[in-house]
């Protein structure tokens, strides 16, 4: 049941009948030794550590380490309940639970890198925002994790999931892949359709710079992770409405990948161009004036 690349995993649901999810879940068991109880398990525990990620902020003030971000998703949800939300409801919640999740991870909590700290966000923002508003089981959000882990699977072997290699596009924008493959299968889409969305959302956020201010995962990175849940969300309708990207995703997954290469070094978390570098961004976090900083 392994698989290296898109077109495998393609051919692989085609001739077993399966979803994305069920060839992953095969997988993982064939992979590990693990019997289905010992690799749900895992997952289990991968979406309580989410839950919590996406609600504790809500309901009790969490402190970044850095100081430039905290409260902001309980403003969200504050700001929904007085009727200031100009988005629906499966987005509202998506970018709050997104948000909070980066709130968790500024603050030395417990988070699921999805597939890193910095893009911890955008998946559990994704699959809790469509959970809460569709009334889901958590089965169906096991499928979702499944689909994403697949999609992440391939990014990481391919691509890249790193900002200091390849920008924001590869930490965000593999993490919006992962959460629209998702919400496509949690929708009974087929896996065409994952993929396809998966392209949509790593064409959207190509050539997305990675500068967080003072070198902390902070900000801007908390909004990219509510920008990038909001994507997934889009690209995954788009999928689901029949409408295909021109773009394979195993063409998509190298073009991202060539493109952070061609990113200079100050676009790619060292702390020196994009935000990080704007004169106001100067001494906030912990940065020093100097380098880039005037």
């Amino acid at each position: 049941m392994d698989f290296k690349s898109g077109s495998e995993l393609l051919d692989l649901c085609g001739r077993m009948r399966m979803p994305i999810s069920e060839v992953m879940k095969r997988r993982e068991m064939e992979l590990t030794g693990m019997e289905e109880d010992d690799v749900d398990a895992r997952i289990r525990k991968a979406l309580a550590v989410m839950d919590a990620s996406v609600h504790e902020p809500l309901e009790k003030e969490i402190n970044s380490m850095g100081g430039l971000i905290g409260g902001e998703a309980r403003k969200l949800k504050e700001g929904s309940k007085e009727g200031k939300s100009l988005c629906g409801g499966v987005i509202t919640k998506a970018i709050t639970y997104a948000m909070a999740a980066l709130e968790v991870n500024a603050s030395m909590g417990v988070i699921v890198a999805a597939p890193t700290a910095g893009s911890s966000g955008v998946l559990p923002g994704v699959l809790f925002a469509l959970k809460e508003e569709r009334g889901w089981e958590d089965g169906v959000l096991h499928r979702g994790l499944y689909t994403a882990g697949a999609v992440g699977y391939l990014l990481m072997r391919n691509a890249s999931v790193s900002g200091a290699q390849a920008g924001c596009q590869a930490e965000v924008g593999s993490a919006s892949a992962m959460a629209a493959a998702a919400a496509v299968e949690m929708m009974g889409g087929t896996p065409e359709q994952a993929l396809s969305a998966a392209v949509g959302a790593l064409s959207n956020l190509l050539g997305l710079v990675c500068d967080p201010i003072g070198g902390l995962v902070e900000n801007p990175c908390q909004n990219r992770n509510a920008a990038g849940a909001v994507n997934a969300l889009i690209n995954a309708q788009q999928a689901l409405a029949g409408i295909r990207q021109r773009i394979p995703f195993d063409e998509m997954a190298q073009v991202m990948l060539n493109v952070g290469r061609n990113l200079p070094f100050e676009l790619r978390e060292s702390a020196l161009g994009g935000c990080a570098a704007a004169p106001s961004a100067c001494g906030l976090g912990g940065c020093k004036k100097g380098a880039r900083c005037k």
